[in-house]
């Protein structure tokens, strides 16, 4: 399209839906699972997109929220009729879902978003801070050739290695780290409390890793900000390509507000707005101006 607005990514093909919760369940400390039946926008959502998620019978909050998928979920026959979403509780909207049982329903819209495109390596390294662990469990199951995603569903280079850093504040806020061990994904964790694995920061894991291990290397990352920017400065530093998904605040989720903006460079070094719903959440690390 010639609308210089218009991204590849636009909402304009996204799904509306009233899901019905099939279980929401407690992973740790203030962090949930939960499954909704929307087989629609199941069959289309690729690892790295997100939906806005709102719940229903109120306008309080009265805006959606973005929440990452976790992963699909297959009947059996195959195919994808549910998806999981893991989220911590950090407000109004998600204290009200976490008080939701199996039965009750949520307003939900997409898939949105780029998600991570496909690229060969030999090695993925997905380094996750705080609940930023939660876009990497399908993206692990498409690279391990454990699953396939998408309508028509995608061919994805499969990898030889998936690891994990993946850090957190204490043990009791680390989730699903053995569902992460039993797809085939090597868990290397890192608390700042020494809780559990490595005493310190997972960008210290990090190095250490890449130190070990960094040819025909892949990185992406998610988490807090100041976490991603040292994850970006250190796969320059070792050569290594990084893709980052932002955890930008949304309002619309659809490309119309504009309150989702990040910095980004484009190939001639200047930069300029990009809407992290539309044109990301996943960018190349490179490209952004933290």
């Amino acid at each position: 399209m010639s609308n210089p607005l218009y991204a590849q990514h636009y909402a304009d093909h996204a799904l509306h839906c009233r899901a019905a919760i099939i279980e929401n369940v407690r992973l740790a400390e203030s962090t949930y699972r939960v499954r909704l039946h929307c087989p629609a926008i199941a069959a289309r959502i690729l690892p790295g997109q997100f939906v806005m998620l709102k719940m229903t019978g109120g306008d309080d909050p009265l805006l959606g929220r973005p929440l990452a998928l976790y992963d699909t979920v297959l009947d059996a026959s195959g195919a994808a009729v549910a998806i999981d979403i893991v989220y911590l509780v950090v407000g109004k909207m998600t204290s009200r879902l976490a008080q939701v049982s199996a039965g009750g329903q949520v307003d939900l819209w997409g898939p949105l978003g780029n998600g991570f495109s496909p690229q060969p390596t030999r090695h993925l390294i997905m380094v996750a801070g705080g609940i930023g662990q939660t876009p990497f469990r399908a993206l692990a199951q498409e690279c391990l050739g454990n699953r396939r995603y998408g309508d028509p569903q995608r061919e994805v280079p499969q990898v030889e290695r998936v690891v994990l850093c993946y850090g957190a504040r204490s043990e009791g806020l680390l989730a699903d780290v053995e569902q992460f061990e039993e797809i085939g994904v090597d868990v290397k964790v890192s608390t700042e409390d020494g809780s559990r694995g490595h005493h310190g920061l997972v960008t210290e894991v990090l190095g250490k890793l890449l130190a070990s291990d960094s040819q025909e290397a892949r990185l992406v990352c998610c988490g807090p900000e100041r976490m991603m920017e040292a994850v970006a400065g250190q796969a320059a530093t070792a050569g290594v390509p990084c893709q980052v998904s932002l955890e930008t605040p949304m309002a619309c989720g659809i490309g119309i507000c504009f309150s989702c903006v990040a910095r980004v460079c484009d190939k001639n070094g200047q930069w300029d707005y990009k809407r992290t719903c539309v044109e990301g959440p996943v960018f190349d690390a490179e490209k952004i101006i933290w």
